[in-house]
């Protein structure tokens, strides 16, 4: 099943589930559920699974969009537009994070950021990045029931740093660059009894700041401290085992790159799904009811270690992937050189 969430300008915030070309409105018929924690929140109360409080909705429903023309319409304009399929009414209830150096392309991409052509020496891994890839090639697929070794993890942020498509991936004037990170991304909810809960998976853009991260292995943290997209649609039954997909960017209409195929998913990972997942949800307080975890699983290329371009004002981000139906698309924005200032602090 796939899942939207978008606004009818003037009327509010919409669920719908997408039917080959069309968007069925369930909140038409369920004018309460205007969020998807909302749907699930429901399916709680009814004793009933997520998918199966979905389906009754749409079967109670008969209004319909069409989902190309939600898809083409600017955020936040007089026509219908999407949100992230993910998110909450409070965004501080939103906590965004990401699993590294889960394929060979991102060890070498982050090996590529600090070692630059240099030989190594001899066949061990010769940089934490490659020993931290290491230990999940050895470790990182556990025996069911079993806890594996941890993987890389990091913070995003909060709700607030959330965006969805059409919405502006901004480069703040703090930060040397931009960075496209083409993600699968999972997002969860815990339940009533703190049990993570899986709604599904998405396209994910983990913006990031190659540039600053470049710069010493513990700027990793700060340089993740950027907003980041995903969407249109959270797929509900979505095979974590294989999946391709493309990165595109276009400037003034131009394209300045071009991925090539890009792999993830279980085949690919150094890690298990059941890992990654594992290692985040041991933390008690990432287990707190009514909360939403968005979490990225690593990509297996990125365009910084090889491009001769910086990323601009009004460029173009698209990921395709034949797994969804529409494309997640975002348009870079530098902030304004004011905001860039020091932060004052006052007595409280």
């Amino acid at each position: 099943m796939r899942v939207v969430q978008f606004e009818i300008p003037g009327t509010g915030r919409r669920v719908g589930v997408v039917d080959e070309l069309d968007v069925i409105d369930i909140t038409a018929e369920s004018p309460s559920l205007t969020y998807i924690f909302q749907v699930f929140d429901a399916a709680q109360n009814s004793g009933v699974s997520f998918e199966q409080l979905l389906q009754e909705a749409v079967d109670a429903s008969s209004t319909r969009l069409n989902y190309a023309r939600l898809i083409g319409v600017p955020f936040g304009g007089d026509e219908p537009f999407l949100h992230p399929p993910v998110d909450h009414i409070d965004p501080h209830r939103v906590l965004i994070s990401g699993t590294g150096l889960t394929h060979t392309g991102s060890m070498q991409s982050r090996d590529a950021m600090h070692i630059g052509d240099e030989e190594p020496t001899t066949n061990e891994p010769v940089t934490d990045s490659a020993k931290m890839f290491q230990m999940g090639i050895d470790g990182g697929r556990p025996e069911p029931g079993t806890r594996g070794v941890s993987p890389e993890w990091f913070y995003k942020g909060n709700g607030t740093f959330l965006r969805g498509p059409g919405q502006p991936l901004d480069i703040p004037a703090y930060a040397l660059d931009g960075g496209e990170e083409p993600e699968l991304a999972g997002c969860y909810i815990i339940d009533r009894d703190g049990v993570p809960r899986r709604l599904g998976f998405t396209l994910g853009n983990e913006w990031a700041d190659h540039e600053t991260e470049r710069i010493n292995y513990l700027y990793l943290a700060p340089s993740k401290l950027r907003v980041c997209s995903i969407g249109p649609e959270l797929v509900t039954d979505f095979p974590f085992i294989e999946l391709e997909y493309e990165c595109i960017v276009t400037r003034s209409g131009e394209t300045i790159y071009e991925s090539g195929p890009i792999y993830s998913g279980e085949k690919y990972m150094s890690h298990t799904l059941t890992n990654c997942e594992d290692h985040h949800f041991k933390y008690p307080g990432h287990r707190v009811p009514g909360d939403i975890h968005v979490h990225y699983f690593g990509t297996s290329k990125i365009s910084y270690t090889g491009r001769p371009w910086k990323y601009a004002d009004g460029d173009e981000v698209t990921i395709y992937s034949e797994g969804f139906s529409a494309p997640l698309r975002n348009t870079v924005a530098m902030t304004d050189a004011d905001a860039g200032s020091v932060i004052k602090i006052k007595k409280a």
